[in-house]
């Protein structure tokens, strides 16, 4: 006689996860790694928010400061915002892997265990957004792409004194971590190297500076052009341009060539206790200086070039204003933000400053700034006016 079949067996339960949160078995994830790859990147930003201060309040100076900022050293503002931008780009790389160390921390629970680690989180959140912000922002900003609704100066100026305010607030906070873990030696560090991961820590460093040293020899070229042969992954070459220069806006971008065909009705406009107007067959017949000046853009390329023209004091000097006096300089240009352009007195004063004729003994291209432009040593590209037609004695 058969035996009845044995009812199935019911399914095992199934196992609830201990944690609804991840877990996280790679190495290097540990304070040591951090501490290591985050100074390293501070040291980036801290030098890259140094340097972008400097180029804003060139580059906007307030009213109490436009005839305080210096003319000199000539290479100022070419050596300074081509630093900004190299350790701008030099910081990505950095804050990759700074974030991959520590990203673990993001998924613990409770999410908040103390006063401290809640500022530590809010800090953290702040720091990586800001950081983001600013890096890839800039990043965007050295090819001219602005794929957002907002100024990107003033934004990116304000962002980066969050990004400062969340760095020190970080450090506040993690400062004694950062002091346990910031020699190789000490216990704390040695107490994990002890584990194992001493060696793949330095392989991971390694990589990360032969990271850092690529992306600015690939970029670097585009302001410090020895190193131009060099220049893969920047947006703009130094020899690449009009006349053997680079430029950013072209005449016809400006919506100054319909003014530049009638270049024969062009007169140069000096106003002041004594104003007086030049055409172009004019302007030529008067004194002529040659100085050799850097044309460098905040975008970070720059590029030294011989300029020939009139010295910006003696068309003052003949207008009757004294030394000392500032003066606005008006563009061919009907829109843009620097179509008109105030002068400090240091600047004015300096015999470097000219209203450019020629470049490289050539005549001023249109996308150059034909018929005559400004160029000044120490000055941002922007303010380098192109396409002037009046100098104004304030």
């Amino acid at each position: 006689m058969k035996r009845p079949p044995e009812p199935p067996s019911p399914p095992p339960p199934s196992a609830l996860p201990s944690s609804p949160l991840p877990s996280f078995s790679g190495r290097l994830h540990d304070p040591r790694t951090a501490v290591s790859a985050g100074r390293l990147l501070g040291a980036a930003v801290g030098i890259c928010f140094a340097t972008g201060v400097i180029s804003h309040f060139l580059q906007h100076p307030p009213g109490w400061a436009v005839d305080v900022l210096p003319s000199r050293p000539v290479w100022g503002y070419r050596f300074g915002q081509g630093v900004h931008v190299a350790s701008g780009i030099a910081a990505i790389p950095l804050l990759l892997v700074k974030l991959w160390t520590v990203y673990p921390r993001l998924f613990v629970w409770p999410p908040v265990r103390s006063v401290r680690h809640g500022l530590e989180r809010l800090s953290v959140a702040v720091l990586v957004g800001a950081t983001t912000f600013e890096l890839f922002s800039g990043l965007l900003n050295t090819v001219q792409w602005y794929p957002w609704p907002f100024s990107f100066v003033p934004v990116h100026f304000a962002v980066a004194w969050l990004l400062v305010g969340a760095l020190l607030l970080h450090v506040a906070v993690k400062w004694p971590d950062i002091t346990a873990h910031w020699r190789r030696t000490s216990q704390a560090s040695a107490a994990l190297s002890a584990q194992g991961d001493g060696a793949d820590r330095r392989s991971l460093l390694l990589g990360l500076t032969a990271a850092v040293g690529a992306v600015t020899l690939t970029t670097v070229g585009q302001s410090f052009t020895p190193l131009k042969r060099f220049d893969l992954l920047a947006p703009r070459h130094p020899d690449h341009g009009p006349q053997g220069l680079p430029v950013n806006r072209t005449a016809a971008a400006a919506g100054v060539l319909p003014a530049l065909s009638r270049v024969r009705e062009w007169r140069l406009e000096v106003t002041g206790p004594r104003p007086f107007s030049l055409d172009l067959a004019a302007l030529r017949e008067l004194e002529q200086h040659a100085v050799v000046l850097p044309i460098a853009c905040v975008e970070g390329w720059s590029r030294s070039a011989h300029w020939s023209g009139v010295r910006i004091r003696d068309l003052r000097e003949r207008a009757g204003a004294p030394p000392g006096t500032r003066l606005r300089v008006v563009s061919l240009e009907r829109h843009g933000a620097y179509r008109v352009m105030e002068m400090g007195s240091d600047y004015a004063d300096d015999p470097l400053t000219l209203l450019a004729l020629r470049l490289d003994g050539q005549v001023l291209s249109p996308d150059h700034g034909y018929p005559a432009r400004i160029i000044a040593p120490n000055r941002p590209g922007v303010l380098q006016t192109k396409w002037v037609s009046r100098l104004e004695a304030l």
